[in-house]
């Protein structure tokens, strides 16, 4: 017997629009909706959302067909117990196509109770297309469409300074709110707009640098029934998503008082530095991710929660990051502890399949960020070697070589940074390729070849992966001395 499709029917209320967001994707819908749609409910006062498409082709129509409505899955284990609940969320009451319907799309800027403006439109998003103009409708990117609905606002409400915009960005690139506010800026000029609008876009406008922190995996494609068959209606929309739920937002005014989370359950952070956040998000979830893919990709490896499940690499991901990782991030250790264990739960969840093969993308550039700082910092306070962390980069190195075991590993990075890799491999014994590595600064950010314990140690990490089995190697070199 064939379900109700989700749609109007289901829909209890609507509220008016006090947000408009750009992006309908898996992402927003289960993190900003859902945010919004929670804090509607704790305060006993909804916020509508209208949802801008920002690209030509995207899910707009679905949405509109739904009504707004679509239900968040979320799946995971929180203080060792599992979640798994499935709420219908009715935050969004508008759905546009700018690209179809350019003149519903101004008008969102007449919304009276408007407050805020939230995106999330990939982090190659927030840049300037030198092809857009004031009189496309619409203009291809999203700063050029922004700008032209905060003029359309200011024209239509006269420059009155209590009716601009919160702006709250979730691209993840560092000062997302600062380079969207820059772009917006240098349109001004580009377009020559009123020197009035700018100033009003300046003063009556605030924007926000933000961290958001959520694995999203989306639609169910793979088990699609077993979701189907919990709910009543028809969902073509509903969307997967871990428990884990953290928005940093940078703010010096009263945001926090506007937006009042802290009657929520969810992890919402004022602060007026949100880059700790991001250190350690870098540090410790990146950090260890990036770190576990060599390793557990040669030792027979597939997924994240495979990799703390196996004794080996279980041991070495939670050691290298509460030994070599949280004590040297200048930050506070009690609140860095937490927040890996929070981390190591999350790489357990059973319901998100994590394949270590997706993370190895760009390997080398992501150490550099992402591990490279915490091997250094180690080094730096301590006078000695990060040993797991030192055995994850020799892991990397040896197996950019290209097999490992006789069999090919999964190598997804810049054609000539393998090559490179490649070609010093073949050049010499694992001494000279060590030092020579070690003094591609292009690939590290500078000439580390200088550091001798750094390359005595790396060296002696390659030596013992030459046995050609990994935990063997991993307990040579922890038993080594340095």
């Amino acid at each position: 017997m064939s379900k109700p499709p989700l749609g109007s029917t289901y829909r209890k209320s609507r509220p008016a629009i006090k947000v408009v967001q750009f992006g309908e994707g898996n992402f927003l819908r289960a993190f900003v909706d859902y945010a919004f749609y929670k804090l509607g409910k704790a305060t006993s006062s909804p916020y509508g959302v209208a949802v801008v498409q920002p690209l030509p082709k995207g899910m707009v129509p679905v949405l509109a067909e739904q009504d707004g409505l679509y239900t968040v899955f979320l799946q995971g284990i929180s203080q060792g117990e599992k979640i798994d609940t499935a709420q219908c969320v009715d935050t969004i009451v508008k759905c546009n196509d700018p690209y179809t319907d350019f003149n519903g799309y101004l008008e969102l800027a007449h919304a009276p109770e408007l407050e805020y403006i939230v995106s999330n439109t990939t982090e190659a998003g927030i840049a300037l297309d030198p092809t857009d103009t004031f009189a496309m409708e619409p203009p291809n990117g999203f700063p050029a469409k922004l700008l032209r609905l905060l003029f359309e606002r200011y024209t239509f409400f006269k420059g009155d300074p209590e009716k601009g915009l919160r702006i709250i960005p979730c691209e993840l690139i560092q000062n997302n709110g600062e380079q969207l506010r820059e772009c917006l800026l240098k349109l001004t000029v580009a377009w020559q707009l009123p020197e009035a609008f700018k100033n009003w876009l300046l003063a009556s406008n605030y924007f926000y640098n933000t961290l958001v922190d959520r694995i999203v995996p989306g639609y169910p494609w793979s088990n699609t029934q077993t979701y189907a068959d919990r709910l009543a209606y028809d969902d073509k929309l509903m969307v997967t998503a871990e428990n884990f739920f953290l928005w940093v937002i940078e703010t010096k005014d009263d945001l926090a008082e506007r937006l009042p989370f802290e009657k929520t359950d969810l992890d919402v952070r004022f602060v007026t530095d949100q880059q700790p956040y991001r250190t350690r998000k870098v540090r410790i979830l990146n950090g260890a991710h990036t770190a576990m893919v060599p390793f557990g990709l040669m030792h027979g490896i597939e997924t994240v929660s495979g990799a703390m499940d196996d004794a080996l690499l279980g041991a070495f991901v939670r050691e290298a990051v509460l030994q070599e990782i949280v004590p040297y991030l200048g930050l506070d250790q009690e609140e860095g502890v937490r927040f890996a264990q929070a981390i190591f739960e999350r790489f357990q969840n059973p319901f998100i399949e994590h394949r270590l093969e997706t993370i190895a993308l760009n390997s080398i550039s992501k150490y550099k960020v992402r591990v490279l700082p915490s091997t250094l910092a180690y080094i730096d306070a301590t006078g000695e070697l990060p040993k797991r962390l030192v055995f994850a980069w020799a892991c990397l190195l040896r197996m950019y070589k290209g097999q490992w075991q006789g069999k090919d590993m999964p190598i997804k990075d810049n054609t000539e940074v393998v090559s490179k890799i490649q070609a010093l491999w073949k050049a010499g014994d694992v001494y000279h390729f060590t030092e020579q590595i070690l003094a591609q600064s292009d690939f590290w950010g500078k000439d580390l070849s200088d550091n001798q314990l750094l390359r005595f140690g790396l060296s002696n990490a390659l030596q013992s992966l030459e046995c050609g089995d990994t935990a063997q190697a991993y307990k040579q070199f922890m038993n080594s001395k340095q």
